[in-house]
């Protein structure tokens, strides 16, 4: 059974289902961070998938759509984010804090490379690298273009004007680590690595999905406590707060299926709606406990001189 140190370590706040302990967790600083990369170091090329191959061909057509839609929005989202977070490795505060965020972005570059193969040897797309985003991203939908292509890339935009604007630092780490990863990323690899183990098909990529899991709570891990400092400043944690307000309803709309509405109660890889929302924001809730902001509006909350 996992402690909770334990539990700490692995930069997963989230699991931690005793809400009395939420507020007294002792975060992983970025040096401690960075030394976990070095012992959680993996290679995306020596993955096989030779076994996916078989269980690929033996799927109906209705299923291999579903697994093509459910998987775009994590490749599309991998490349998205390798791409956008340089304003945030400059904007670096400390040696130690750097060194982790360099590390961030080979993560994603790697996290891209393995849905890049994924794609070529199973699900066959043909062409380049460059060719297969384009077809994924013709599944993606306009909520996570506006999330991905608007509310990212400006936030990173801004760091790069200017490295010492703490509010586009804060917004940006609510934006990726608080949101995209610990909300949306999350959520889904949870629910996709649940149906194909059930399912017991697509061992490849499983391995390296759980990698890229284990990848993005060391990440989410940064983005705790480094929005943990932040809300130390009343100005700040209202940023934070009116941020989460602006981006939860558009992360909601990246969770909907193509051709269902919003308020249907569908499903995604064998979860309802309820389920997967329910998932996404106690995962998030637990966070924000531990960074020390409620989630509320802004405007809702007293907040101390």
């Amino acid at each position: 059974m996992s402690t909770l140190l334990d539990l700490t370590q692995q930069g997963d706040v989230a699991t931690i289902t005793d809400e009395s302990k939420l507020s007294s967790v002792k975060l992983m600083t970025p040096q401690q961070l960075y030394e976990l990369w070095e012992r959680q170091n993996w290679q995306s090329h020596t993955i096989s998938f030779e076994r996916d191959k078989e269980d690929w061909a033996g799927l109906s057509d209705a299923d291999k759509d579903a697994i093509v839609w459910g998987l775009s929005s994590f490749f599309i989202g991998e490349e998205r984010v390798a791409t956008q977070f340089n304003g945030l490795v400059g904007a670096y505060e400390s040696q130690a804090e750097e060194a982790f965020l360099c590390t961030q972005q080979v993560d994603e570059a790697r996290h891209a490379q393995h849905f890049n193969r994924f794609y070529e040897q199973v699900i066959g797309y043909d062409g380049t690298f460059e060719s297969r985003l384009d077809r994924a991203r013709e599944d993606v939908s306009d909520a996570f273009k506006v999330l991905f292509d608007d509310k990212l890339v400006e936030a990173n935009q801004r760091l790069l004007r200017d490295p010492g604007d703490r509010e586009a630092k804060v917004d940006f780490v609510v934006t990726y680590h608080m949101v995209i990863e610990g909300t949306l990323a999350l959520t889904g690899q949870a629910n996709i690595t649940d149906q194909f183990e059930q399912a017991g098909i697509m061992p490849g990529f499983l391995e390296g999905f759980r990698l890229i899991s284990q990848d993005e709570h060391r990440h989410v891990a940064y983005g705790t406590w480094f929005l943990q400092q932040a809300a130390q400043d009343p100005a700040l944690r209202k940023r934070i707060q009116a941020r989460l307000f602006e981006l939860i309803p558009i992360a909601s709309g990246v969770l909907v299926p193509p051709g269902v509405d919003a308020a249907d109660n569908y499903e995604i890889f064998g979860k309802t709606r309820d389920e997967v929302m329910g998932y996404a924001f106690t995962a998030l809730t637990r966070r924000l406990k531990v960074i020390g902001v409620p989630l509320q509006a802004p405007d809702e909350e007293a907040v101390p001189a």
